[in-house]
């Protein structure tokens, strides 16, 4: 090679060098003309490279791996269809909070406007859906631009950025001392915050004074990683803590601070609610689920989502972390006492817990045939380990799973996120078990959901990504079933939500993969057992009662 090339560098490469100093190990991909330049930068950096059959896949993994991992995700998609393909996976990443990069190609320059091959306007396509949206207008800034996209996704809430890139600019060479290469930890800054400390004082009060507070652990408390800082708040000060999205696992199960099935009952008796690191959205019944009469704090790393839809008498913003150890610390000297008068509430609250226990036991150790979706959840949260990352990917069959399964780690609950994004299981299993391959995956799938991302089933076994696969098989889509029928009666309840009765055990077998089908509640476990003893991605076909629905799905707000 000439003495002069070995002072020039690629766009794609320059790419690489800023995905690298970022903490990017692992893209996914699927190939494009426009685009593999960078593959051939993530070779040089030791970055691998993971393709997909669909660029859904591709963004819904690099959404999982930020989840996991607490770094950016990353996928690299090409132009036109690819990126258009993309865009579902980076709308659920921006709802859920998620950092992560979607890189996109596009014509050349000297191409513009001239209708070159897979030509859209990406940029202004994923503005509303991404927290950062730019073209790398030149080959020397190719690196920077990547910075930049990193550091407005750790502004405010994380979310998802948005660079495409010209053909032409990634395939140039520049100078190396042109272009700007950010080095690792130093081009951009700490955003966590504690919070006003004038706030933590008057929460610190709060929560001393109060005879029955309860607390909603959100998805930002994994994302800030304030699992320690939650436990001790709520240990030290006595306060009955509930969780939701990728706040379940915070406190073990068995934790006497660990509640789940009397949050309705909590939230309308409590008279101090502390919600942390989730919004007053659907799932919140958008503030209203709260007592009028209660005292209601609101943490989160957004100004913007503190006090929407609901008023709030404190609200904080911040790191979830750094605010609850700071009010642990702020109400030390004011502890004696706190425990005894609570002692009535905590235990009201445990037998509100244990009622709605006793009310389903029945169904969850039922031994009906089709089998009851309670039976199979149930199940299910046996089957898990202190290592078993659970994925929910469906509508009615997770829904059962939200009321029963229960992580028994923090992180190791994954869902799609308040987008309600179905097809996330697959991806979600594939950056969960690149991520962490010391930890066993566990994902229920409904059949509806599976059928949508489901081929990446070939994928997860080409790069030798065992995982225990669960599908609720009711041949529906049963959430929007029962609405159907709830709204317009029997003779219409099954327009357009019936699917074909799919053996998704031979589809597994097909591609390499490990399968059973099941229809005895009593062989549900067994086959679980040996499908972890396989080794291999699996597939347990377990075929449901149709006609059996989850109570959230019979109280949804939109059939009413």
């Amino acid at each position: 090679m000439p003495e002069d090339a070995q002072d020039l560098i690629s766009g794609g490469h320059l790419v690489a060098k800023a995905l690298k100093a970022e903490g990017v190990d692992v893209i996914y991909t699927l190939c494009g003309g426009h685009i593999i330049d960078i593959y051939d930068g993530c070779v040089d950096e030791g970055i691998e490279v993971v393709d997909v059959r669909h660029e859904q896949v591709a963004a819904h993994a690099a959404d999982g791996y930020a989840r996991i991992t607490g770094k950016p995700g990353c996928a690299v998609v090409t132009a036109g269809p690819g990126t258009t393909d993309a865009v579902t996976g980076v709308a659920n990443a921006f709802r859920a909070e998620s950092p992560m990069l979607l890189i996109g190609g596009q014509g050349a320059h000297t191409q513009h406007k001239m209708g070159s091959l897979q030509d859209l306007p990406h940029v202004d396509m994923m503005a509303p859906i991404t927290k950062f949206s730019a073209t790398v207008p030149d080959t020397a800034r190719a690196a920077d631009m990547v910075s930049m996209a990193f550091r407005e996704c750790y502004h405010g809430a994380p979310g998802p950025s948005f660079l495409e890139i010209p053909r032409d600019v990634l395939d140039a060479k520049v100078p190396r001392e042109d272009a700007r290469i950010p080095q690792a930890g130093r081009y951009r800054a700490s955003t966590r915050s504690a919070g006003d400390p004038e706030a933590v004082q008057q929460l610190a009060d709060l929560l001393v004074r109060a005879e029955r507070p309860a607390i909603l652990l959100g998805s930002q408390v994994w994302t800030t990683r304030a699992t320690d800082a939650a436990t001790e708040l709520v240990r030290t000060l006595n306060v009955p803590a509930y969780m939701n999205g990728a706040g379940r696992g915070t406190l073990p199960p068995g934790d006497p601070h660990h509640f789940q099935l009397s949050r309705r009952y909590a939230f309308s008796n409590a008279d101090l609610i502390v919600i942390v690191g989730t919004p007053f959205d659907f799932r919140m019944g958008y503030g209203k689920r709260l007592s009028p009469s209660a005292t209601v704090v609101q943490i989160d790393l957004d100004y913007r989502t503190v006090g929407k839809n609901r008023d709030v008498d404190l609200g904080i913003v911040g790191d979830a972390s750094l605010v609850l150890a700071a009010v642990t610390q702020a109400a030390s000297g004011q502890l004696p006492g706190v425990s005894t008068p609570r002692k009535e509430w905590i235990e009201e609250l445990r037998a509100a817990e244990q009622m709605a226990i006793e009310k389903r036991l029945p169904q969850l150790r039922s031994d009906a045939d089709p089998i009851h979706p309670y039976r199979l959840v149930s199940e299910v949260n046996d089957f898990l380990t202190e290592d078993s990352i659970y994925i929910g990917d469906g509508g009615d069959i997770v829904t059962f799973s939200g009321q029963v399964v229960q992580p028994k780690s923090p992180g190791h609950w994954m869902d799609p996120g308040p987008l309600g994004t179905l097809g996330v299981g697959v991806p979600f299993v594939m950056a969960a078990k690149q991520a962490r391959p010391d930890k066993e995956v566990v994902a229920l799938f409904g059949d509806g959901a599976f059928s949508l991302t489901g081929w990446d089933f070939e994928t997860l076994v080409r790069f030798d990504l065992p995982f225990v696969g669960i599908v609720g098989n009711n041949s529906s889509m049963n959430q929007i079933r029962y609405g159907q029928k709830a709204k317009y009666g029997d003779a219409r309840e099954r327009i357009g939500n019936t699917l074909g009765d799919v053996p998704y055990d031979q589809f597994a077998r097909m591609l390499g993969g490990y399968g059973e089908e099941v229809r005895d509640p009593a062989q549900i476990r067994p086959a679980l057992e040996r499908a972890r003893q396989s080794g291999k991605p699996s597939l347990i076909n377990v075929w449901v009662d149709p006609d059996a629905y989850a109570p959230g799905t019979m109280n949804q707000t939109m059939y009413k």
